[in-house]
């Protein structure tokens, strides 16, 4: 880094995710991603007061790309429930399978510090159960879904879905039938919520 460069939140999670990808979480260290910034331990440690935090920060970040792009869906206006259920469902099969198969040394290190940052994975699920339940709200209020407990509702179609967006499951993603096996599984979601 150029002394001219600030020192900032972004770059210090950029160089993280550089460091886990080159060594894996059993190796990488605070030390490692200031060399990569070219500055001190210490000048990453302002930021970030533990090497713990520093990880949960980037497991948030990771965790928050798919938030962001499913939260996308869920606010599009010109798209039925419906609509939005098959695409939520469909997008986070897609960013979960695009991680798994196009960095998976990360994705790899990723499902290391899940199990270590469990309250950031359980904010994040909260997070997208959030989004699933102002869907299926919306399909009831136009009258696309009849789901007396959305909230509840949303809980099922998100751990009937499991198999198609956690990572335990990475492995199956690869085969020549899960595109079939996920449309079937949503359609009958769909048939089950449908007024």
């Amino acid at each position: 880094m150029s002394t001219s460069e600030t020192l900032t939140t972004d770059r210090i999670l950029e160089a993280t995710e550089e460091v886990l990808r080159r060594y894996g979480p059993a190796k990488a260290t605070v030390v490692d991603v200031a060399r990569v910034l070219g500055v001190s331990h210490g000048s990453v440690y302002r930021h970030f007061r533990t090497k713990a935090a520093l990880r949960e920060a980037v497991t948030a970040r990771w965790l928050g790309r798919t938030e962001e792009l499913l939260s996308e869906i869920t606010e599009a206006p010109s798209r039925s429930a419906e609509e939005k259920l098959r695409a939520w469902l469909a997008g986070l099969f897609e960013a979960k399978r695009h991680k798994a198969g196009d960095d998976p040394e990360l994705f790899a290190t990723y499902s290391v510090l899940i199990t270590e940052a469990s309250d950031v994975v359980d904010e994040h699920l909260v997070v997208l159960v959030s989004q699933l339940t102002r869907i299926i709200e919306e399909g009831v209020r136009g009258g696309e879904f009849v789901a007396p407990a959305p909230i509840s509702a949303a809980q099922a179609v998100f751990d009937a879905t499991t198999r198609f967006h956690d990572p335990v499951h990475a492995p199956e993603w690869r085969r020549a039938t899960i595109d079939d096996e996920f449309r079937a599984v949503c359609e009958l979601l769909l048939s089950g919520l449908r007024a």
